[in-house]
């Protein structure tokens, strides 16, 4: 009887203490999160981080926008924060400069250290450098973000003298690194770039809900505006931004000039040029601009900004069936379950 007895006693111990995990976890779950320990300011600097979706425009109106504030007596630090490392790329007429993480790499390996001429790059008065990122399916983007910025803290980062800092962020990737200016303080607001397009609002919608879910937690950061980029006057963008609440900073036309000079890497935005005002006033909006705290759009009030034929607001989901999935042989394959009549 004993024997017997033992299992079942197991069994009952191993339930109790499954329940009680589960329970733990439960209680982790429900915990909110510690807040965001905010350093004092130490610096007269401005960092501004700037998102949007890949290939949306941000490299080239952060190269035309930190040429023209230069050109203005700003001193600026333009920052890839993307591991494709196009940001100064328009900036350097087309030329590719040393990434972070590649100099850091080659110099442990060498046994020296990084100094700031290793990866830190001029044009014209703009100071310039990129993050990078490992190769494809050799590591994480974010972890290689949040490498990159410890190191830009052992140069002394929190010590330069610059008027802006800015920062280019892919927004269509939410792993941590690339949060982490938003999450950890470390900008004091964040642009949006979007178009008239849903994926790319889509993103920037992300980015507003991220800035509304830290500022929940205690953080600082607000969002300034948003540019539109390729503005085709179709209206959707200016929408969302009425709808979250944030500024248009700068409407940016879908013109083929803009196109062709940026595809071979000419700044348009330099004084006295055709497109001069339109880079100036940017300039102005830019540094002006309070940060505010936005109110997200839930997916179907996004859906909403765009004509239903556009987006497949009123396509019907059918649900699938196992018959669906599955061969007929499949399906019919004889059970081996035994059945005992009576019971």
């Amino acid at each position: 009887m004993n024997d017997i007895a033992k299992p079942d006693a197991q069994k009952a111990a191993a339930a109790e203490s499954q329940a009680e995990m589960h329970e733990n976890l439960r209680k982790e779950a429900a915990q909110e999160p510690d807040g965001i320990p905010v350093p004092e300011a130490t610096s007269k600097t401005e960092v501004i981080a700037i998102y949007g979706k890949g290939g949306i425009g941000k490299s080239f109106t952060l190269a035309n926008l930190s040429y023209m504030m230069a050109q203005q007596g700003k001193k600026v630090l333009l920052i890839g924060c993307d591991p494709k490392s196009d940001t100064t790329s328009l900036l350097f007429h087309g030329r590719s400069c040393p990434t972070i993480i590649e100099t850091s790499s080659q110099k442990k390996a060498a046994g020296e250290k990084v100094s700031i001429g290793d990866v830190c790059f001029k044009r014209d008065g703009v100071f310039a450098m990129e993050l990078g990122g490992p190769e494809v399916g050799r590591g994480c983007g974010g972890r290689g973000i949040i490498h990159g910025f410890e190191l830009l803290e052992s140069l002394g980062f929190h010590e330069w003298d610059f008027d802006y800092v800015l920062l280019d962020f892919l927004g269509d990737v939410v792993c941590g690194g690339f949060g982490l200016p938003i999450a950890r303080d470390m900008c004091q607001k964040v642009i949006v770039v979007g178009s008239n397009d849903l994926q790319s609002l889509y993103v920037a919608n992300n980015v507003c809900s991220a800035v509304d879910y830290f500022r929940n937690m205690g953080g600082n950061v607000g969002v300034a505006g948003m540019v539109i980029n390729k503005d085709d006057g179709t209206g959707e963008a200016h929408a969302f931004a009425e709808k979250v609440g944030i500024p248009v900073l700068s409407a940016i036309p879908a013109d083929d000039d803009i196109r062709r000079k940026s595809a071979s890497y000419e700044i348009v935005g330099k004084p006295g040029s055709q497109w001069a005002s339109l880079f100036e006033d940017l300039g102005a909006a830019a540094a002006a601009a309070q940060p505010v705290r936005p109110t997200p759009l839930t997916q179907d009030e996004l859906l909403g900004l765009f004509a239903g034929d556009a987006v497949g607001r009123n396509v019907a989901l059918e649900p699938a069936t196992i018959e669906d999935m599955c061969e007929a042989s499949v399906l019919n394959k004889p059970s081996l379950e035994v059945i005992y009549e009576g019971v």
